[in-house]
């Protein structure tokens, strides 16, 4: 099947290293597009909950898959997150057309968009971080939990249940959390004059246009590939929200040529020099605003 052509796709915690990871699914979304541009957006590794022996090789062809993208021409940005904050230090460095940063800023034609992952704006980590990664293999426990119950569900044939959406949905406090995330991401990107400020770290697909009285923005999140299976697409010059549980991917899942090169092969091509004009500027953010 021919794959969709887009400008720009953003993906952001993937969690990958994680029993909650949905690497397949993730492989078979990314065999299906070509993007100009693909936006990690923070918590791809989780290094916090990183095992030995937990990381199947349908996490490395993750991997594998992202770096063939950038061997064939497509800019790949990977913004650090919260759950790899440790590759912060290497925040800068290229290789060929795959570039680490703490944040970026795309001109989409007159527009601007503020791209940076949100964790932020979370008070547990900056403040009480050995608490955030409890939370965190709780979290991963819970899912591990929400697999053998949908396992059952699917045998007796019902539809799938999210356990931990269920609670975040039920919880005052995750409700308020998730609308002053949303509410302060919005305020910081209409006070620096931006049209978009792209998100991920809560997990909650969403697209909502703030306004107040100094302007408005776009608000963009990208959702997760643990529960949501969603990212965002911009083409046409317009944002979308995809879900891979709408679509019928199955054709996608192998990507033949990618079997056939090994990892050193993809990574050295990924360095040779190529020509051509990019048609989205980047923009070198030197604001600390965020």
């Amino acid at each position: 099947m021919k794959k969709r052509k887009i400008d720009i796709a953003v993906i952001s915690d993937v969690h990958l290293g994680t029993y909650g990871c949905h690497a397949d699914e993730l492989i078979a979304y990314l065999n299906s597009i070509e993007p100009k541009k693909l936006i990690l957006n923070g918590d791809i590794i989780d290094i916090w909950q990183f095992r030995k022996r937990f990381f199947p090789s349908s996490h490395l062809k993750v991997l594998k898959k992202i770096i063939g993208m950038a061997s064939k021409g497509t800019d790949v940005y990977y913004i650090t997150g919260n759950h790899d904050e440790m590759l912060r230090k290497f925040s800068g460095h290229t290789m060929g057309r795959f570039k680490l940063v703490d944040k970026l800023v795309l001109e989409l034609g007159k527009e601007k968009a503020w791209i940076f992952h949100g964790d932020v704006f979370d008070i547990s980590i900056q403040n009480a971080k050995w608490l955030a990664k409890l939370g965190g293999w709780g979290y991963d426990v819970l899912i591990l939990m929400n697999r053998f119950v949908n396992w059952v569900l699917l045998k007796m044939g019902r539809e799938k249940y999210s356990l931990s959406k269920r609670i975040k949905n039920s919880v005052k406090g995750a409700v308020q959390y998730i609308q002053s995330f949303e509410k302060v991401a919005a305020e910081l990107a209409i006070d620096n004059e931006y049209d978009y400020v792209i998100c991920g770290h809560i997990h909650q697909p969403k697209k909502e246009i703030y306004q107040n009285s100094k302007g408005k923005t776009t608000y963009l999140n990208s959702g997760d590939w643990v529960e949501n299976l969603t990212a965002l697409e911009y083409s046409l010059k317009r944002w979308k929200i995809y879900n891979y549980n709408h679509d019928k991917l199955s054709p996608f899942f192998v990507d033949e040529d990618l079997k056939e090169m090994d990892l050193d092969e993809l990574i050295a091509s990924i360095t040779k020099k190529e020509e051509g004009l990019r048609n989205i500027e980047i923009v070198e953010d030197s604001r600390d605003d965020d």
